[in-house]
């Protein structure tokens, strides 16, 4: 299991300055964002340069790009911007191959207008669900033309919001392409311990077989985020669990400032080899 990191936690403007400071900070791999390259994470166009340089820079650093930032809000409430985030979702998939990079990150949505990671009442309806398969559809079609992978993350503001709900989206769409990012700090708000491992082992056990990236951050008792290890999760539990499946791919941890980068590397390094 590789640990990772957003890349872009670090300043910078070019991939080969961003990298490198993954590199420093005790990180061996990478998400990426297009805004490690200048561009809106969502760009509207990348030419064949910015592409090649962010797979050299990859190359150079020796630190592997294991996904890149295509969220949008899926199943946002104006179309309008659903078709801006899918053709630019389509610009990032028609260029993952040449930078180096197998996945694409995906955010299943919310009905909420402005901000696609907060929860809305009606992203339980079954409109919202239709809403999402179609658009999921969609974006199997371009990730086909393309050879590339899509990853999902149960995340409780989100249509998909659970394990449960991630499993349906599997069965419905019937496409190896769709693979899983599992954040166990995206699982619950606040929980007891048990529940929590309860919670946590279920998304594991429930989805092993598509899990391809795991997010490392973590909950402070009140419910709010804070980086790994500053919080409540039960990371012994979590890795355990994570290596007890026989997943053996990248550990990336985000929500997180540079300052901090360093240090939770080491806390990740030393839980992973306890965990081992």
């Amino acid at each position: 299991m590789q640990i990772g990191i957003f890349a872009k936690t670090f300043s910078g403007n070019t991939p080969m300055d961003v990298l490198q400071a993954v590199r420093e900070a005790g990180f061996e791999c990478a998400q990426y964002n297009m805004a490690c390259s200048g561009l809106p994470a969502m760009p509207d166009a990348i030419d064949a340069a910015t592409a090649a340089a962010v797979r050299s820079a990859s190359t150079a650093t020796q630190i592997p790009l294991v996904a890149v930032s295509a969220t949008y809000n899926m199943i946002h409430p104006d179309p309008a911007v659903c078709a801006a985030g899918h053709r630019r979702l389509q610009v990032i998939a028609a260029n993952a191959k040449a930078m180096g990079i197998p996945l694409l990150t995906l955010c299943t949505g919310t009905r909420d207008a402005t901000d696609q990671w907060r929860g809305h009442p009606d992203n339980a309806s079954p409109q919202a669900w239709n809403d999402l398969l179609r658009a999921m559809e969609q974006t199997l079609e371009v990730a086909e033309a393309h050879d590339i992978d899509l990853g999902i993350e149960p995340e409780l503001a989100n249509v998909v919001n659970s394990p449960t709900a991630a499993r349906r989206l599997i069965l419905q769409l019937q496409s190896e392409r769709i693979k899983i990012v599992l954040d166990p700090a995206n699982l619950f708000e606040r929980a007891e311990r048990t529940e929590q491992q309860r919670l946590v082992s279920q998304a594991i056990d429930g989805l092993a077989d598509r899990i391809v990236m795991a997010h490392a951050k973590d909950r402070r008792a009140d419910g709010s985020f804070t980086i790994a290890g500053k919080g409540v999760l039960d990371y012994e539990h979590y890795l355990n669990a994570l290596l007890a499946s026989g997943f053996t791919g990248p550990l990336v941890a985000h929500g997180i400032e540079a300052k901090d980068a360093a240090a939770t590397a080491r806390f990740l390094r030393n839980k992973l080899e306890g965990a081992r």
